[in-house]
């Protein structure tokens, strides 16, 4: 790999500002570029350009999703999406069509540029001008959605509290506490349908048409193409469904019936799943984001020093100002912070940025070391050159989060680790274990309503519910919804990916399949050698093809029914050895 050192970009740019980054995208569309090593720096000047424009969307976001209240910062980031982006977009399919043309003309080392040039051509190809203010539209209408949800508090236990807080209740061994929990939050999320609906319905026609404008049938199409999924199709995503039908089905349907055995009722309910079933007190592994990331630490120095080496750079946790000064930790819950929990590179700076709401949870654990992940892949290749080549395909970047999830699991102990009990420890691990299979039916639930969802742009919210309730029926069973139709029916609108990053679901599902190939490997070789492979291929970054990737760390980029029975039933197997 060739590093090349560029000052192109002036290191005080302000890349919210269309008026300061105009003259950089005029002069790499101008210059002239006849040889191998002119269009090289040439890319390396256009790579380091979209790192600043990148970067600059990047804190805007960051700190409006950290306080959707706050007026101003909410102002900044619509400001660039409405004034910035719109000219950003066209500007860069120019680039991208020079650099097509120079593609076509320039010969280059294949082994290199094979993922760039071909990234390039589908870019180049689906790109149309009109489509620039539909792209704007759908991301305001993502913000309105991120608004709305983030808005959501309840009263409860005497005090006002965010839906990420009320997760602990249902842990309660008190059914009433529990129920009354989950029902106080299913009442506040329905109050808000209507709008979620109606945000919904709007993105769902704007994005039939931006496919219809590329020339596309429909926005399965589109977003394949979009999303660069050269290396499998709908086609795939179907076979993962049925396998997941045969295979993952049955396994949660054995789950849920120990569960209702071990609770001693007579049908399960929603409030009845995250409560332990032996009746034993909820898991509470660390009081706010400080400790949860000095026991992440503790738990990473376990497994590897270069893992918790890199964790370290990051910060002690107890930020909570967004990106502001350079901060890469923003992890406790609050009030009129946006739900959920990301990790966002910052591309000029090349530091992460690991967002969550925690509360005390054992799923706060699986959200922090999965960040980690994302975090470790984002270091571990960022000495690329190339931008484009320091973003891997997603089906990839969920694998580098998905596997600490599984490969920390044995470190979660200790005196300083997040359960210094080994029972407790042993029933975090499967509670681990157990759902990473589980959660295999709630991606191929989403996805299979994605398909259905953009291949019927036209259906009426009737048959919408129609069908999530038979994608429930196929992938969904064993939970009694007996008085609780409105609150079935709207289950997919916890899902924040359908409104923000359509089809960006199914990469979880394939991703689990390789983490757990991963974690395999680490049963089989030893943990080092499953660490090493680990490092190896995200050190990749996006630089080859999906299957390479895979194979990288030593994986079969494969999921269908065989994958998915061999990989399960060694989990069962594992399941059977922890103590309950």
């Amino acid at each position: 790999m060739t590093t090349l050192d560029t000052s192109f970009v002036p290191a005080d740019l302000d890349a919210a500002s269309w008026a300061a980054i105009e003259p950089l995208f005029k002069a790499l569309l101008a210059r002239p570029v006849g040889s191998a090593p002119e269009f090289e720096r040439w890319l390396t000047d256009r790579s380091e350009l979209d790192a600043a424009c990148a970067e600059a969307e990047a804190n805007l976001y960051i700190s409006m999703t950290c306080d959707t209240n706050d007026q101003a910062a909410a102002g900044a980031f619509t400001r660039f999406i409405e004034e910035v982006s719109p000219r950003i977009k066209p500007a860069s399919f120019e680039l991208d069509r020079r650099a097509a043309e120079l593609f076509g003309r320039i010969p280059m080392p294949e082994a290199r540029y094979l993922v760039l040039r071909r990234a390039t051509t589908a870019a180049v190809e689906i790109f149309r001008e009109r489509n620039v203010p539909i792209q704007t539209e759908l991301e305001k209408l993502t913000q309105q959605y991120q608004t709305v949800t983030g808005a959501m508090t309840v009263e409860f236990d005497g005090r006002e509290q965010t839906m990420p807080q009320m997760g602990r209740y249902q842990e309660s061994n008190d059914r009433s506490v529990r129920e009354a929990a989950w029902r106080v939050c299913a009442s506040r999320r329905l109050r808000d349908r209507d709008a979620i609906d109606e945000i919904f319905d709007r993105q769902i026609a704007l994005r039939q048409q931006a496919a219809a404008n590329a020339g596309f049938s429909d926005y399965v199409g589109y977003a394949f193409r979009s999303m660069l999924r050269f290396d499998y199709g709908p086609e795939d995503c179907f076979a993962f469904h049925e396998a997941v039908e045969k295979v993952v089905v049955p396994f949660n349907e054995r789950r849920l019936a120990e569960r209702r055995r071990d609770l001693g009722v007579g049908a399960l309910r929603p409030w009845d799943i995250g409560v332990d079933p032996k009746g034993r007190p909820p898991l509470r592994p660390f009081e706010g984001g400080a400790q949860l990331v000095t026991k992440a630490l503790a738990s990473f120095r376990r497994l590897d020093p270069r893992l918790a080496a890199m964790l370290g750079e990051l910060g002690d946790g107890s930020e909570s100002r967004g990106s502001r000064d350079g901060a890469c930790l923003d992890l406790d819950s609050r009030k009129g912070k946006a739900p959920g929990g990301y990790q966002y590179m910052r591309d000029r700076v090349r530091r992460p940025f690991i967002f969550m709401n925690a509360a005390g949870l054992h799923r706060d654990v699986e959200t922090m070391v999965h960040e980690a992940g994302h975090a470790f892949h984002s270091q571990l290749c960022r000495t690329e050159p190339l931008v484009g080549y320091r973003h891997a395909p997603i089906e990839f970047c969920e694998v580098a989060s998905m596997s600490m999830e599984l490969l920390t699991m044995r470190h979660w102990g200790g005196a300083d680790g997040y359960y210094p009990s080994e029972a407790d420890r042993a029933r975090a691990a499967r509670k681990q274990l157990q759902g990473s299979v589980s959660l295999l039916a709630w991606i191929a639930t989403i996805d299979a309503f994605q398909h259905w969802i953009y291949t019927h742009p036209t259906h009426t919210r009737a048959e919408r519910t129609a069908f999530w309730l038979s994608l429930e029926s196929r992938f969904g069973a064993g939970i009694d919804w007996t008085g609780l139709g409105d609150e079935h029916k709207w289950l997919w609108h916890r899902q924040p990916h359908l409104w923000g990053h359509p089809f960006y679901y199914i990469e979880y599902g394939i991703a689990q399949l390789g983490a757990l190939q991963l974690w395999l490997k680490s049963l089989e070789e030893g943990e080092a050698s499953a660490i090493d492979a680990y490092i190896r291929a995200m050190r990749l970054g996006g630089s080859r093809p999906l299957p390479e990737l895979f194979a990288g760390a030593g994986l079969e980029f494969d999921f269908g029914e065989a994958t998915v029975r061999r990989l399960v039933d060694r989990v069962e197997a594992e399941l059977r050895q922890l103590p309950e």
